[in-house]
């Protein structure tokens, strides 16, 4: 049988040539993807970039250790210690670091220097002088480092201008003496005298010794880093490893939808190809081949198939590696200093997925291909006798109920793990495959109800297109799986991530009772003068919310920082409607701490905790939140330390006018690098920044998938074309003109999305009907409040028109230029 494979492959290789192309695309989708995710996850990390011109930094040990039975515990500090005064003075030359927030007014976030620290990244002088007195900065400009250039022609703030710069203690007026070249951040540099007015605390030295000698002057108190290490002191530190790892995520699932959409797509293309060769099945079994036989011949049609694309696939893949990374750097999604793989490992798993994929596709194919009867040979009408199997109607109710068993489970026990990707994936791919299997019982019901209008019409080619539907059930269910996969995957992923971004921010807006929010246009927080500004605002009560953190020992073993925010309670009170279940907040002191349910404590509790500048101390609860809060924990602003507020609400008194009130804010804020926003328009900014960052990710994953699936929608489309010469041949003999069976081979086109694209809609209902039953049990809305299915129609309609497009394109066009069309193929 190896040998009919053989030569099968020789003489119907146009019928192998779809599953040779689909299968080589998947494989080298996999063998991308996988190279960009061991980029991402194998990249070195990024060499030193603040301190990148000194050998050694010491900084202090910003991390909380507490003593436990298993030896320690330790987590990051929220509120900085800082070097050890006394240890400068131990290492003459070492240059004092002190970094804080400073912004020029309406410029871009940037962070404030000492002139002295210009020499760690290195920053130089492209123009003017350094700053010398209180009032005088430099800053970074846009000319290339070392190159001296006139004041004129470096852009942003010239030599003599005096510019507003926003700090912690707020908004001075100072002139700039000096512009330096970029460096790894936007910096303003203050005399050494000023900075150390601004922020006493030292961030770190610079020193430019051996490093046992400064590691013996530390003496323990503080950290000593060198070569590599130096990284740890940057401050992108944090955000180059979130960086990495939200291109880590992107790239797992793309790579997880790329396996499931490769199994689904290879698997409808064999069963296509097996369909269409029916009457050679049946004559196999009419010279004497056994069922056992036929599958094995099938079989290894699918091995060398596989073995070859996989290959192929494996090969080219890697090569597409580079420019999905670079695409993914352009959006943002994925950090530039990431270093590209060579790694092999990729290619032989992808090679490895393929034979597997390729295998798994084929099973029920060939068992089909086995079960055909020798008088299917003298059929002379290729008429489908069921649309469905026993083992496909077993598999798809069984893939079905698992989906729904899943969904219910997540709704019920743990709605709030169904707004992530790590639990809707897999259900979403369970869907998307049920009704793939199941598609065949829904073809014919759903080609009659879309074809019904175009019947009623004058002329027979709606008739014709129907009956040709309805007649191949399983052929047109083969053919629209991929407008299934296409249409179904942007469908879902938008609609649950528009949902799910639409109930986040109903959550967090809904207790919001302030008429005006108070946000910083930087990541530094609202200045203290800004905020007594707004405190004397007439009219207005002004409540202040400033992120924070505590350390709990939880089980005697583990430190866990928790997340708090510090308030004054009684103005709270006013903005915002707190859930309290126990207790109450007129209780929360210096001593005190508002939780919430998940801490598993009771009012009244005493426990002892650690603050964010890892001072020991302990807190008795007063007040236990319910599970709509939108704070993890109160305390009061005495443990705020350094840290600006993040937010400001302001509620009207009794009396005062919006239009009075919103204009005395924009004053206050001006300059200040903040922004008053109503209550109606902070919500519209907090939910279009949501939806923005979710929507960018997903239409990474789809446009990567849609790729595929839409190459596989053109390649099913020629396979089923290559199949209808007969047909068309004889549409010709009964008076068919030729444009009449373009119109025909068209309308077949349009009725295949049209059915992958109702099938979608029935998987994307389902998943949405398990989002929105776990939304609600996660918001806790009541009716008439409840989160409403929020589709994105224009991209959902877009990609449902590519796909007739491609349809379209794929059927008439192949059409046109073979002989098919004419008489005699009959």
């Amino acid at each position: 049988m190896l040998r009919i494979a053989l030569a099968t492959l020789r003489t119907r290789w146009i019928s192998f040539v779809g599953t040779f192309a689909a299968l080589a695309l998947g494989a080298a989708l996999i063998a991308a993807l996988g190279q960009v995710l061991a980029t991402t996850t194998g990249s070195p990390d990024r060499g030193p970039q603040r301190y990148a011109a000194a050998p050694v930094v010491v900084v202090p040990d910003d991390r909380l250790t507490v003593p436990t039975w298993q030896g320690g515990s330790s987590a990051p500090l929220a509120e900085p210690r800082g070097v050890p005064a006394g240890l400068a003075d131990r290492l003459p030359g070492a240059v004092v670091d002190r970094a804080f927030p400073a912004q020029l007014a309406g410029g871009p976030p940037a962070v404030g220097r000492p002139w002295a620290a210009a020499r760690t990244a290195p920053h130089r002088l492209v123009a003017g002088r350094a700053p010398a007195t209180a009032r005088e900065i430099a800053v970074t400009g846009g000319a290339p480092a070392g190159e001296r250039v006139s004041a004129a022609s470096v852009p942003g703030p010239r030599i003599g201008d005096q510019v507003p710069v926003v700090t912690a203690a707020g908004a001075r007026p100072y002139t700039v003496v000096g512009i330096t070249s970029p460096g790894p951040e936007a910096t303003v540099f203050f005399s050494d005298a000023q900075a150390a007015r601004l922020s006493p605390r030292i961030t770190a030295l610079a020193v430019w010794k051996g490093s046992a000698e400064v590691e013996a002057a530390a003496g323990g108190k503080a950290r000593v880093l060198t070569g590599q290490d130096r990284a740890l002191a940057d401050p992108s530190r944090a955000a180059d490893e979130n960086a990495r790892d939200n291109a880590n995520t992107i790239v797992g699932i793309a790579a997880g939808f790329a396996g499931f959409i490769a199994v689904f797509v290879v698997s409808s293309t064999f069963a296509f190809a097996v369909g269409q060769r029916r009457r050679e099945f049946a004559l196999l079994r009419t010279i004497g081949a056994t069922t056992r036989q036929v599958r094995h011949m099938v079989y290894g049609e699918a091995l060398l198939v596989a073995v070859t694309a996989s290959a192929a696939g494996a090969l080219l893949g890697p090569l597409g590696a580079r420019p999905v990374q670079d695409w993914l750097v352009s959006l943002g999604m994925a950090p530039a200093w990431l270093i590209p793989s060579t790694s092999s490992v990729p290619s032989w798993i992808a090679f490895g997925t393929g034979v597997l994929v390729a295998a798994l596709g084929v099973v029920l194919s060939a068992r089909r291909a086995g079960r055909v009867p020798p008088a299917e040979a003298l059929r002379e009408a290729a008429v489908e006798q069921s649309a469905m199997t026993t083992g496909r109607w077993v598999a798809g109710l069984a893939t079905l109920a698992t989906a729904l068993v899943s969904m219910t489970m997540t709704a019920v026990g743990d709605p709030s793990t169904a707004t992530g990707n790590k639990s809707s994936m897999p259900v979403l791919m369970l869907l998307i495959a049920a009704v793939g299997l199941l598609a065949p019982i829904v073809v014919r019901p759903v080609t009659r109800l879309l074809t019904w209008p175009v019947e009623r019409l004058r002329g027979a080619g709606g008739t014709v297109v129907a009956a040709g539907a309805v007649a191949s059930a399983r052929q047109t269910a083969a053919t629209a799986a991929p407008v299934l996969v296409t249409v179904g995957l942007a469908a879902s992923l938008l609609g649950a991530a528009a949902m799910s971004d639409a109930a986040k921010t109903a959550m967090e807006a809904g207790p919001i009772r302030a008429d005006y929010v108070v946000l910083p246009t930087g990541s530094a927080g609202l200045d203290r003068q800004l905020v007594q500004r707004l405190r004397a605002v007439p009219g207005a009560d002004v409540t202040t919310v400033t992120p924070t953190s505590v350390y709990t020992l939880e089980g005697r073993t583990a430190l866990i920082r928790r997340p708090a925010e510090a308030v004054d309670p009684g103005a709270l009170r006013q903005s915002v409607d707190v859930p309290v279940v126990a207790g109450s907040l007129a209780g929360l002191r210096d001593d005190t701490i508002a939780v919430s349910e998940t801490w598993d404590l009771g009012v009244g509790q005493s426990v002892t905790m650690w603050r964010a500048d890892g001072s020991e101390a302990s807190f008795t609860v007063t007040a236990v939140l319910g599970p709509r809060s939108t704070a993890d924990s109160y305390v009061t602003p005495a443990h705020a330390f350094s840290a600006l507020p993040y937010r400001a609400y302001v509620k009207l008194r009794p009396g005062a006018t919006a239009d009075q009130v919103g204009a005395a804010l924009q004053r206050a804020t001006q300059g200040h690098n903040a922004t008053a926003l109503t209550k109606a328009a902070w919500e519209r900014r907090l939910g279009a920044g949501r939806a923005s960052a979710s929507r960018l990710g997903l239409l990474v994953v789809l446009g990567i998938m849609l790729a595929y699936t839409a190459i596989a929608l053109v390649n099913t489309l020629l396979m089923a074309a290559s199949d209808r010469s007969a047909e068309r041949g004889a549409l010709r003999l009964l008076g068919a003109t030729r444009s009449q069976v373009l119109r025909y081979v068209m309308g077949e086109a349009l009725l295949v999305v049209a059915v992958g694209t109702v099938l979608a809609a029935l998987a994307t209902a389902l998943s949405l009907v398990g989002l929105w039953t776990a939304l609600v049990q996660l918001t806790g809305l009541i009716p008439g409040t409840l989160p409403g299915v929020t589709m994105p129609w224009g991209t959902i309609a877009g990609v449902t028109g590519g796909c007739a497009v491609l349809a379209v394109l794929a059927a008439v066009i192949p059409a046109a230029l073979s002989k098919d069309i004419r008489p005699t193929a009959a």
